[in-house]
């Protein structure tokens, strides 16, 4: 179980590379509960992830099923993943949420909560290694239960980085918030030079993988 991290974590990095949810996180961290706010959107950021994971691999093994050859179904999703990958990196434009631009205005925890789950479906390309990550989970073959504990371990290592915000918050109030405002100008600045690489490098990946898999019948990874 521990070899497919070594394939897992490049993918997180690039996963990880999110300026959204980060803008995200600081524009609640400027409410008047900022704690826990920006613990809330985190946690609703986390769960729809997790939750999406699930649906999307349950989507992956029927599609599997039908087809009758669950191994080379694996290597087929990698390969149209790792395209996508490739496609999205060419297309890859700097994003910016006009939201996050405006005055914080006051949320409660619960509609946090909800924003959270939203900025899971803002910014496509972000989504896309996660994609690449369910579909390496898949093709390790693990129990039903080791794949479910793959994906959480996978989703709260996503989460770590983004917690700096809360705990930022929670340490030094009012005063996190200049620091804050530059490390979300700092990520949205070189997000924009940063995906497009990561993507790219994942995508190779992937299709190399799925390339050698259909012609010598076993995968690199």
């Amino acid at each position: 179980m521990l070899e497919i991290w070594a394939v897992l974590i490049p993918i997180l990095i690039a996963d990880v590379v999110n300026p959204v949810l980060f803008a995200f996180l600081v524009y609640a961290a400027g409410t008047s509960k900022p704690v826990l706010n920006s613990i809330a959107v985190l946690f609703g950021h986390t769960l729809a992830y997790f939750s999406a994971g699930i649906v999307i691999a349950l989507g992956f093994e029927r599609i599997a099923d039908r087809l009758a050859n669950p191994h080379h179904i694996d290597y087929i999703i990698g390969l149209v993943v790792g395209c996508l990958l490739l496609w999205a990196a060419l297309r890859s434009r700097k994003q910016v949420d006009q939201s996050h631009r405006q005055d914080s205005e006051d949320l409660s925890p619960l509609t946090a909560v909800g924003a959270g789950a939203v900025v899971n479906f803002v910014g496509i390309p972000f989504a896309l290694p996660y994609f690449a990550a369910l579909d390496q989970i898949l093709k390790a073959d693990l129990t039903t239960a080791g794949a479910l504990m793959m994906l959480v371990a996978y989703n709260l290592l996503y989460a770590l980085p983004f917690a700096v915000v809360p705990v930022l918050t929670a340490v030094y109030r009012e005063q996190s918030r200049p620091l804050l405002q530059r490390i979300n100008a700092a990520l949205d600045r070189w997000s924009s030079y940063l995906m497009p690489v990561l993507l790219a490098a994942v995508g190779v990946a992937l299709i190399a993988d799925a390339i050698s898999y259909f012609g010598t019948g076993a995968g690199l990874f």
